[in-house]
């Protein structure tokens, strides 16, 4: 480690950047500074939205194959939206026509191909949206702040803000992680039922990154349940050796549809009070929540 050029070492979980010499590191793109940057869309609570019903159904039939997997029968789609069996079969028609859903050799339908290039602009932009607010994690803890989705069976991390001290994790947006490990993966994973959770264990299994991984599944529950009583998760060095990070949901009055969490080297997580910590990153993540809200798009 010599001369001035920033220090970086990847390992199994998050990389470290560590400036040297005074020279920055670089730092990743921002976003517009402040959330009321955005446009705003009035006063959600007080509007009464007008639907399309066809468009709402269309939209239960996409989010019934995503709840079973990606992939489900008729019965099964049938089960999760509650409607008629001729309804389903007209949505699914419009739905193949066009590249939205795919039908299976075994008859079972299944995501399409189209929603890909939708999920990657809608990702894209979430990021950019939830800068402003990473920032307010980043001024509460002195630490890299992070946001992360899950696709599939995997955490996928859309947007950071890195701390401004010589010393800071970086996890490169874009990066996959199997959830177990991590605390943004814990509190996913809390908003499922067991059932599924450990079904995605079945999936995936529990492979050790370090001795501290949880690798049981049983453990595995006992740890989400604490994460639903307490309203946070931690990661004490269970990806990476020397990285502890602490991790709150994204709840946009529906669901959780993101994690945010602050990272960074065990010693100077340890030493920030926890609960007042994550009582602060409830705070944000609540602000940010309400922006994604459906009903803030009226």
């Amino acid at each position: 480690m010599t001369g001035e050029n920033p220090v970086t070492r990847e390992g199994r979980g998050p990389l470290w950047t560590e400036e040297r010499g005074g020279r920055p590191a670089p730092e990743p793109r921002r976003g517009k500074s402040g959330p009321e940057q955005r446009p705003s869309h009035g006063a959600p609570e007080a509007r009464q939205i007008s639907t399309v019903q066809s468009v709402e159904r269309a939209f239960d039939v996409l989010e019934a194959l995503a709840a079973c997997g990606g992939d489900a029968s008729l019965s099964e789609i049938a089960a999760r939206t509650g409607l008629p069996y001729g309804t389903i079969h007209r949505l699914l028609r419009t739905l193949l026509a066009r590249g939205y859903v795919r039908q299976e050799s075994d008859r079972r339908y299944a995501l399409g191909g189209a929603l890909v290039r939708l999920g990657g602009v809608a990702e894209r932009m979430v990021g950019e949206w939830a800068q402003p607010y990473l920032a307010k994690l980043v001024e509460l803890s002195g630490e890299t702040a992070n946001l992360a989705v899950l696709e599939g069976d995997f955490v996928v991390y859309v947007a950071q803000a890195s701390s401004p001290r010589r010393l800071r994790m970086f996890a490169e947006v874009g990066r996959r992680l199997l959830p177990h490990s991590t605390a943004v993966g814990k509190v996913l994973l809390a908003d499922r039922t067991d059932a599924e959770a450990l079904a995605l264990f079945e999936r995936t299994g529990l492979p050790r990154k370090t001795a501290n991984t949880i690798t049981e599944p049983q453990a595995m529950l006992a740890e989400l349940h604490r994460v639903r009583a307490d309203g946070y998760a931690l990661d004490l060095g269970e990806e990476e050796l020397g990285v502890h990070c602490l991790a709150v949901p994204v709840h946009d009055g529906e669901r959780v549809v993101a994690a945010m969490s602050v990272s960074g080297p065990a010693e100077r997580i340890d030493a920030l009070d926890r609960r007042e910590l994550a009582e602060g990153m409830r705070r944000i993540a609540h602000a940010f929540g309400r922006e994604l809200s459906p009903r803030a798009a009226g």
